[in-house]
């Protein structure tokens, strides 16, 4: 039996901190059909990222251009730069039944729903154990200045602010088990009817025979 899969888009939202990159990183070597997001961004790019991997780096004249022919699926401006989802690839990888993963924060994660994509977005929160730990995960991987990790933390309630918006919310306080977890999640998701188009052929299929044999 075939029943063709529509493409999930999965979104994984959290504090700077909580663990969604290092979640998402995970979820992709689960499952190698997986394709992750690439965003856009204005900010320069770190030592040891590569353009097209990690991040599409732009100039702001560039990235404006794209918002403005449409070319981003969701887009913000995050501690001074501009971040955004280029729309093409993602709608190619959904309509041949790839599911697309996104590391994004709360405004995009809302844009993406509110599309006329929204139906097939399954979007999960991840909370810190505590503060006290988000604020320690962020100091120990070494990426930031101090000034950078305390505007981090400034908005770090803002952003858990906005869990209940979302399909699931896990609290990250254990990294194996919320991945287990995780990927519970995206099994099930993947089964559902709306994400199944092949079945309604199948049914028929099913009616016929049965029509057949009376």
């Amino acid at each position: 039996m075939s029943t063709q899969r529509r493409g999930l888009l999965i979104i994984l939202s959290s504090p700077s901190g909580a663990g969604k990159s290092t979640l998402s990183r995970r979820l992709l070597g689960w499952d190698p059909s997986l394709e992750f997001s690439v965003s856009a961004t204005t900010r320069p790019a770190r030592t040891g990222e590569v353009d097209g991997i990690d991040y599409r780096f732009l100039t702001e004249e560039a990235f404006k251009r794209e918002v403005n022919r449409d070319g981003m699926l969701e887009h913000a401006h995050v501690f001074g730069n501009f971040y955004g989802s280029p729309r093409v690839p993602v709608e190619q990888a959904i309509d041949a039944g790839r599911d697309v993963v996104f590391d994004i924060d709360w405004q995009g994660a809302q844009q993406i729903v509110n599309s006329a994509l929204g139906r097939h977005t399954l979007s999960i929160f991840l909370l810190p154990p505590s503060i006290a730990e988000l604020r320690r995960r962020l100091i120990s991987r070494g990426q930031d200045a101090p000034e950078v990790i305390a505007r981090r933390m400034q908005k770090s309630w803002d952003e858990i602010s906005h869990w209940g918006s979302y399909d699931y919310v896990l609290v990250n306080d254990d990294l194996d088990r919320t991945f287990t977890d995780l990927t519970t999640i995206v099994t099930a998701t993947r089964l559902k009817r709306l994400q199944q188009p092949g079945l309604v052929d199948h049914v028929r299929r099913l009616q016929q025979e049965f029509e057949e044999v009376e």
